[in-house]
């Protein structure tokens, strides 16, 4: 009886995990839900210049962040402007996950283990290194510890902030030092440039790009230190293998397709060659799609639509941007060139 007892009290424990862990769509996996209402919601920020960014002109959100979001519909959907972006901030962006607010989030988001712990999401593949840095404005000023005292402002919610928090403790700056939050970038430069904040923390591709879009760009210095570093990765919400698996691998494709040296003007020529690993990536004679719930031609139409991954760095970041981010001697680069960016074997 006693042996009984205790193997009801295992069933029972074992059926409580299983309630605390199992997602609230439980049975259902969020690729399903993405390809029965026929649009992705897909969480970004608007005010990244070259990652997520509302331009004013044309009114449309750009960026690398967007151009993930797209990539993730051609693939899931098979139309790259079947997706609705929804903004988020640095604060808001977990709990729009959790909240089913948004399918998946690409807004320059650090990957921590506290996030994936604490805050149970699940990180795709990195696809931008970065650091945490600080622009000030004005020459005067040539390192961050000359800004002991003053006050440094970020945003709600980012990793800038606790790094910049344990930054100040570990280097025992003068208790006067103050940080200001503030819910985005936009509000943030605005904040210094009135004279609030003696300098912006935040990442350094951030500061770059809001360098190099203010009226006298000549007016502002990044300092040359990074403070921590910051890899940046989309998130879902934990425990969904069925979507992480498919969203991990349209990453991978965008890597590898551009590693192969397949890209949207080449896509075409391409789907016509005889080398059965080309056949199969790119869904002409075989498929890698199908294991991952996704159509044949993913992969065709993830870079006939928005590009492999170099066009989307390029686009958005590279030498002809105002930003002029290299890729060349960076994590960065495709690891074959000595960078980090790099896609298992398909093989």
């Amino acid at each position: 009886m006693k042996l009984a007892v205790q193997g009801i009290r295992g069933l029972l424990a074992a059926a409580l995990v299983a309630v605390v862990t199992t997602p609230a769509h439980a049975g259902t996996s969020l690729l399903d839900t993405v390809k029965q209402r026929g649009v992705l919601n897909c969480g970004t920020d608007n005010s990244t210049p070259g990652f997520g960014y509302l331009n004013t002109k044309t009114g449309q959100l750009e960026g690398i962040d967007v151009d993930l979001c797209r990539a993730v519909a051609a693939a899931v959907l098979g139309d790259a402007k079947k997706v609705k972006f929804i903004v988020v901030t640095d604060k808001s962006r977990f709990n729009a996950v959790q909240t089913n607010q948004v399918d998946v989030v690409f807004a320059h988001t650090t990957v921590k283990p506290g996030r994936e712990s604490a805050i149970t999401v699940d990180f795709l593949p990195i696809y931008f290194y970065d650091g945490n840095g600080v622009m000030v404005k004005g020459d005067k000023i040539k390192s961050v510890k000359e800004l002991n005292g003053a006050t440094i402002c970020t945003t709600q919610g980012s990793a800038t902030e606790q790094t910049l928090a344990g930054y100040i403790k570990a280097e025992g700056w003068n208790p006067s030092t103050k940080v200001l939050t503030y819910e985005n970038l936009e509000k943030l430069f605005a904040a210094m440039e009135s004279g609030r904040c003696n300098g912006m923390a935040t990442d350094r591709s951030a500061l770059a790009s809001w360098k190099a879009n203010a009226p006298k760009p000549q007016d502002y210095t990044i300092l040359p230190e990074s403070l921590d570093k910051s890899p940046f990765a989309g998130f879902i919400v934990a425990n969904d293998s069925r979507w992480r698996n498919a969203l991990r691998w349209i990453m991978f494709a965008t890597f590898q397709a551009e590693e192969s040296k397949i890209d949207s003007k080449t896509i075409g020529q391409a789907q016509k060659s005889k080398d059965p690993f080309v056949q199969k990536f790119l869904g002409v004679n075989g498929s890698f799609g199908p294991d991952f719930g996704l159509p044949a031609d993913f992969v065709s139409k993830v870079v006939g639509q928005v590009g492999n991954f170099g066009e989307i760095y390029n686009r958005n970041l590279g030498p002809t941007t105002p930003y002029a981010i290299g890729r060349r001697g960076t994590p960065n680069a495709l690891w074959s060139e000595g960078g980090a960016i790099y896609s298992p074997p398909w093989i």
